[in-house]
């Protein structure tokens, strides 16, 4: 999905002085000017940039106008439901999902993003590029180019380590964690893999606890600092089970004790009368807010990650 830039020298007073917009503010209140279009995603999909007091980051914009109707989601609620999954994400005390906000923009209400990859390759088939769009204007001078500025001292890294794989093996080696096989051709499997790795087993959690009916492996964005985003939570929060993961690696064994702290945090987080649970009333049903209770306290009471509840494909399709 998206890359945070880096902002060029003068352009912002520094970091934490109150002159300074936070990401949230930018995203939700700044001139919003799309660039292009991603025409491989089901749904409207556009990036670009937001600026607001000369600050100008690249975000990604979902248009409610935009989306595709689903036979078992209500029409043009899927951006409402990405902005409820990083509510609850921040309630859990993670930072796996990148700012989100809801907005007007071109075509209409939408969600805005922050852009937390690669920018988008223009000469990809995928990609359509475009000066602007309803009036936008042309393609702003400051156009996002590299990292936001909060990372700017931070130490490049090595490039991200592979968090799935497809191995000709019966079991997972060291370091991996099977899902199970999958076709490659000419009548030939091979087993799926994603990495054992604390940052997937938290997005596991996450995902359980949201209900996340997609995802999928393109959906995770390791980061050279070590960080892990994830994007695309529109299909989430459905009041029956939907849960389709590639991260069944750690299925039935018991949370570990950081899970649990954060499914407690959340818990007490989502109480008739608290701030997120007047936030959840202004994104999803109230059937939907009693489901993600129940799902929380359900894990609290298992202690234990979900396994595939065998009336729903446990994996989403395609997988990658």
């Amino acid at each position: 999905m998206s890359a945070p830039e880096r902002i060029p020298a003068g352009t912002v007073s520094p970091a934490g002085t109150p002159a300074e917009p936070t990401v949230e503010r930018v995203l939700e209140h700044g001139v919003l000017r799309p660039r292009g279009r991603l025409t491989g995603a089901s749904n409207a999909v556009l990036f670009g940039s937001v600026e607001l007091d000369g600050r100008v980051l690249p975000c990604v914009w979902k248009p409610v106008a935009g989306e595709r109707p689903l036979w078992d989601f209500p029409d043009g609620t899927l951006a409402a439901r990405e902005v409820a999954a990083r509510e609850v994400c921040r309630a859990m005390g993670w930072e796996l999902i990148p700012p989100t906000v809801l907005r007007e923009g071109p075509h209409g209400p939408g969600m805005c993003q922050l852009w937390v990859g690669p920018p988008p390759d223009e000469e990809d088939p995928d990609v359509e590029a475009f000066a602007g769009t309803d009036g936008s204007g042309p393609d702003p001078a400051g156009a996002p180019t590299g990292e936001d500025e909060r990372d700017a001292d931070a130490p490049a890294g090595e490039e991200p380590a592979p968090l799935l794989a497809l191995v000709d093996a019966d079991e997972p080696g060291p370091g991996w964690r099977a899902v199970g096989r999958a076709e490659v051709g000419a009548g030939r499997t091979a087993l799926l893999v994603h990495a054992d790795d604390e940052r997937l087993r938290r997005l596991a959690v996450l995902d359980a606890v949201i209900n996340n009916g997609d995802r999928k492996g393109g959906h995770l964005l390791p980061q050279p600092d070590g960080r892990l985003y994830a994007i695309d939570h529109g299909v989430t929060f459905h009041t029956e089970d939907k849960l389709r993961t590639l991260l069944w690696g750690w299925a039935g064994e018991p949370l570990p004790s950081a899970a649990l702290t954060a499914l407690r945090a959340l818990r007490a987080a989502l109480e008739p009368g608290t701030a997120l649970d007047a936030r959840m009333a202004e994104l999803l049903t109230p059937a939907e807010i009693e489901a993600l209770r129940d799902r929380t306290r359900a894990l609290l009471d298992s202690g234990r990650h979900p396994e595939p509840g065998g009336e729903w494909p446990a994996i989403p399709w395609p997988p990658i």
